[in-house]
């Protein structure tokens, strides 16, 4: 293929194959541009009853199931689903019921806020009445966010910009609890950044005896705006502003206040320290209307406090504090009250391990409930008693994870539910009475299904989805199995990997080998469970006949102890250039079918970053990369995710130096493709495009594909997701070419 000049590679990317061969492509359009591949979930699935019973949503009506013995009744119709003037019953995206389950709230007609869907319509159906009941009548349509019941069922609370309002579900007189929201002061919803980072967009909380409503606020001013740039829809440009705080920027300020559910004045939560400078990453009621209970966290994200907040006067002090030489690990679930809310449960790596605590709520040393020397990946349930703990582990295998059990009362050994003879990745859906879950089971080759258990024996009750259709439609990609393994580094580092061989594969012969990588903080590639079409991508690619590996370096959030996570504090990007170059030398040297002349490597986000890095860095080894949607220079991500990882810009710029691809594009030797969507609001463009004069500048040749006003899915638009790997497995195509020699 011709070599054009760096600049003309930079505006169009060079002419490839018009398609992948006709095998592939016919696998890519059955992944990405039809249902043949897709799973499907259970539910929405809700416990009602405290466990002994739980609807679910079929063929647009509400069903009742009695848990112990399945019996199935509808408890609300289609018919009864439909509005006034309408034909049709509501398309239900998810409900909720009234404390006293004699009322349903349902979410319809939803519209995508940055990631989620969290902004629609809100009806109320109650159940005597049989009458559907739209909320914000005045309001344009899917326009309300966050709708939920007072703890009396009588009125509703949700956002409608920027603001908080209290609906009363009889009269449909509505009340604004708050009048000052604007597009840069946010009341009871989050600023862009705590929702990418903290999962935190749901922004307000019903006081349990429905007398007042806490909820946090965002001030953007002073936040600088990024700005998207739209040139497709119109004559002419339309322009988006996010108030988007880059790594060592200004941050909004945030504060969690109480008002009245009849208006009022609000009160706020005297929580120490600049609002600018601190996060305030969690807020409930502590099991009573009198405090709140306030998670903080320090600029610098390794300290962390929890605070117990008077509700009527303001007044918080300190009751449970945590802190690392790296960070503070809070990507948990909702604060935990056991023994009658005496005691908070907290997950702390404060030991080495990330181990569930008690911390008293009169202050105080916090008990340890689960000293086994290895990690709790998540919490499942506190059973109603507070005697026990349900929680997700592995301690003998990183990849898979599994139900234990341990008591609150006498800590010790946790006992594992999960039977040995489900080895994978599992998920539990605990009912409040902790005696059923449901219970979903996936492997990397083996789809997932999902059942009711009983607890604690883990028995089957009943399938409550097989896949059944999906097994069938993947077994012709499944037919070699893939394989987990670990290599060892020359410092005695073991890592975690994954691989996929072709169909028909000849271990004496040598095989072109793909390596699919992350190797940042967020996330993990090398897990057993069912990973759906980025799997099945790779399983088709194989076909062809590459290999597919992928390793997991240290730093990945993989359930090996603090000191493993925590070691790439400060050097994002350079540690991992590191490991995985040597993990995949070691693999070759441990495989003889690997052909060292046809190394590629393709990530998304950070894996893009990586690909950057590994490309620029290691060039002797990989020959062909494709890096979607990267950030190649660290300085342009945002404040809670950069500077977690990585402390402030200016405490550390060699670090952010050394780990930014950026500033090692001088080492490219091999074929690179570039691909970025304009529109993406949380990886920006503008990071790619300084790569691409950069690579100008240094007079190098590469391949660029931009998707005019994509976000960082790069999904949307008839066609797009299929068109995006078509392009990357006609690039590796091109330039890495398949099968055995």
């Amino acid at each position: 293929m011709r070599r054009y000049p760096a600049l003309f590679a930079a505006l169009a990317f060079i002419a490839v194959p018009a398609r992948p061969s006709e095998e592939l492509d016919r696998q890519l359009k059955r992944i990405f541009a039809s249902s043949d591949f897709q799973a499907k979930s259970f539910g929405p699935a809700r416990w009602i009853e405290n466990g002994a019973a739980y609807t679910t949503v079929e063929a647009k009506e509400i069903i009742r199931h009695e848990t112990a013995t399945g019996k199935r009744s509808v408890l609300i119709s289609a018919a009864a689903l439909t509005p006034p003037s309408a034909t049709d019953p509501l398309s239900i995206s998810d409900y909720q019921w009234s404390a006293d389950a004699k009322q349903l709230l349902l979410f319809t007609n939803t519209k995508k806020v940055w990631r989620d869907n969290t902004r629609g319509d809100y009806w109320v159906l109650d159940l005597a009445a049989s009458g559907l009941k739209k909320l914000g009548a005045t309001a344009p349509p899917s326009s309300l966010m966050f709708a939920k019941f007072s703890p009396d069922g009588k009125r509703v609370a949700y956002v409608r910009t920027n603001n908080i309002y209290v609906e009363d579900i009889a009269s449909g007189q509505t009340k604004a609890l708050t009048s000052n929201g604007s597009e840069t002061l946010f009341n009871g919803t989050s600023d862009w950044v705590y929702e990418e980072e903290l999962a935190l967009r749901d922004c307000f909380r019903w006081s349990p005896d429905g007398r007042t409503i806490a909820y946090w606020q965002f001030d953007s001013s002073g936040v600088q705006q990024f700005t998207l740039l739209n040139n497709t829809d119109s004559l002419y440009p339309k322009t988006t502003l996010i108030p988007y705080p880059k790594a060592g920027t200004i941050n909004s300020a945030v504060g969690v206040g109480v008002v009245s559910a009849q208006g009022g004045d609000t009160r706020w939560m005297e929580i120490p320290g600049d609002p600018r400078q601190n996060y305030l990453f969690r807020m409930d009621w502590a099991g009573n209307s009198e405090e709140l209970v306030v998670g903080q966290l320090n600029r610098l994200q390794n300290h962390l406090s929890v605070y117990l907040a008077n509700a009527g006067t303001g007044n918080a002090a300190t009751f449970f504090e945590d802190s690392d030489a790296a960070w503070v690990d809070v990507r948990i679930g909702a604060f935990d009250w056991v023994n009658q809310n005496s005691q908070l449960l907290w997950l702390s790596e404060r030991d080495g391990w990330r181990h569930a605590y008690l911390a008293p709520r009169a202050g105080g040393a916090p008990k340890l409930v689960t000293p086994a020397k290895n990690d709790v990946t998540g919490v499942a349930r506190v059973d109603p008693e507070s005697k026990w703990l349900y929680y997700l582990a592995s301690p003998d295998n990183a990849t898979q994870n599994y139900l234990y059990r341990t008591s609150l009362t006498t800590p010790g050994e946790g006992i594992r539910l999960t039977p040995a003879d489900q080895p994978g990745s599992h998920s539990y859906n605990v009912s409040p009475d902790c005696r059923w879950a449901f219970h979903t089971w996936s492997r990397a080759s083996q789809v997932p299904v999902t059942e009711l258990i009983r607890l604690p024996e883990h028995k089957r009750v009943r399938l409550l989805e097989d896949n059944a259709d999906l097994r069938e439609n993947v077994s012709e990609l499944l037919t070699t199995p893939g394989e987990f393994f670990q290599v060892r580094l020359d410092d005695g580092t073991v890592i975690d990997g994954s691989l996929i061989k072709p169909r028909k594969f000849d271990p004496k012969k040598k095989y072109p080998l793909i390596v699919h990588v992350y190797g940042e903080p967020a996330s993990a590639l090398v897990v057993d469970r069912w990973s759906g079409r980025n799997d099945l991508f790779h399983r088709a690619l194989a076909n062809e006949g590459y290999l597919i590996a992928s390793f997991d370096n240290r730093g990945t959030p993989a359930p090996k102890g603090r000191d493993w996570r925590k070691i790439i504090y400060g050097s994002v990007g350079d540690l991992s250039s590191r490991e995985q170059a040597e993990a995949l030398r070691k693999l070759m040297a441990q495989r003889a079918y690997i052909d060292p002349a046809r190394i590629g490597v393709w990530g998304w986000s950070g894996g893009g970053t990586n690909t950057l890095n590994l490309m620029f860095r290691s060039p002797e080894l990989y020959q062909v990369g494709v890096a979607v949607a990267p950030v190649p220079d660290q300085r342009l991500y945002d404040t809670i995710y950069q500077e977690r990882y990585m402390g402030l810009p200016g405490s550390n710029e060699n670090g952010y130096r050394k780990g930014s691809a950026i500033n090692f594009a001088e080492g490219l030797r091999g074929k690179l493709l570039i691909v970025h969507g304009s529109g993406d609001d949380n990886v920006h463009f503008q990071g790619t495009e300084r790569l691409v004069n950069r690579l100008i500048e240094l007079d190098k040749a590469f391949d660029f594909m931009e998707y005019p006003n994509r976000t960082h899915s790069i999904s949307e638009g008839r066609g797009t997701s299929l068109h995006v790997y078509q392009l990357i497995s006609r690039y590796f195509e091109e330039h890495l070419l398949p099968g055995p020699r």
